[in-house]
């Protein structure tokens, strides 16, 4: 099966999805490793949360925190500490790394597995890049929610640029307002889109979520090759 050259992909909602698709089918059983292990990697974040009810606090499914032990309470401060800094320092840098191995199933390359951990090897822009990107979409969140929505979209190709192009946090939000400019609402459409493949693959017996996630994240390097295809003076 022959992918579509990547250098001739157009950045459109229909031409990344149908991309993502067939990169999916040729590179499925290598690419659900990668969802695997980010799944792994990831899942314990999802963990971490506080439930206040009458005075009593809840952690990790419903982990005792009670206000009236202190060494309970220590512990679960610190547990507390470390899930967010597990999230903020650890979970960026597989997510990252993941983009690049798709980045090379778009253009048709060997797949490494290795590259899994090459965030590693870029680990300070991969964390700063992160950081500043999210405290960014947060702030345009507290104004009205669109500005977040905007932010959201424009900066989507944070992540690509920083382990593709190796950019700083800086370079890497300057780079990605240009790659979007023109193509907001095709990201926009594509995020519709992607969630409403994530609930039907929730909904084929859960298992769908595989092909579902994998579908989704090949479209959108789909269209960040488009993107930089079109910047960079390959499309007319």
């Amino acid at each position: 099966m022959e992918l579509i050259n990547y250098v001739s992909l157009k950045p459109t909602l229909g031409g990344s999805f149908s991309n993502g698709w067939q990169v999916m089918k040729k590179y499925f059983l290598y690419l659900l490793l990668v969802v695997i292990v980010v799944g792994m990697v990831t899942g314990p974040s999802a963990g971490f949360k506080i439930n206040f009810n009458s005075g009593d606090y809840g952690f990790i499914h419903s982990f005792p925190f009670n206000g009236d032990n202190l060494l309970l309470s220590i512990g679960a401060f610190f547990l507390i500490l470390f899930g967010i800094a597990y999230y903020f320092l650890v979970v960026p840098v597989f997510e990252y790394s993941a983009k690049l191995i798709y980045i090379d199933a778009v253009r048709d390359n060997d797949i490494e597995f290795q590259k899994l951990i090459a965030g590693f090897h870029n680990y300070l822009n991969v964390i700063l890049a992160n950081l500043l990107k999210s405290a960014l979409v947060a702030m345009g969140f507290i104004f009205f929610i669109i500005p977040g929505i905007i932010l959201i979209c424009r900066l989507s190709f944070v992540s690509y640029l920083v382990m593709d192009k190796e950019l700083d946090a800086i370079q890497a939000i300057e780079q990605s307002w240009k790659l979007t400019r023109g193509i907001g609402w095709t990201i926009f459409g594509m995020g519709i889109f992607s969630f409403f493949i994530i609930i039907c693959g929730l909904a084929l017996l859960i298992v769908g979520i595989f092909p579902a996630i994998i579908w989704v994240n090949s479209s959108f390097s789909s269209l960040y090759q488009a993107a930089t295809n079109k910047h960079e003076g390959y499309l007319e």
